[in-house]
């Protein structure tokens, strides 16, 4: 196997395990939900979702799930309008 290969997966396991190196700045994210596929993004320091209960809303399951999937990784932030 290529040594630098090797030294390059070794690398990514630090980084993975170094969260703090990481930071969302912009996301789209598909969902399997119960009632459907979803699509999720993240843009500019807000969420968004384009399932019906978001609408009208600040946020909705699948950005709270998303928001606790990646505590730390993404700024708190509110939905966006």
């Amino acid at each position: 196997m290529n040594v630098s290969f090797v030294r390059k997966v070794e690398k990514a396991k630090d980084y993975a395990l170094q969260k703090e190196r990481v930071s969302f700045a912009s996301c789209k994210i598909r969902f399997s939900g119960d009632n459907g596929d979803h699509t999720v993004s993240y843009e500019a320091g807000g969420w968004d979702c384009d399932c019906d209960y978001r609408i009208g809303r600040d946020t909705c399951a699948h950005i709270m799930a998303l928001q606790m999937m990646f505590q730390g990784m993404v700024p708190e932030a509110q939905a966006t309008a």
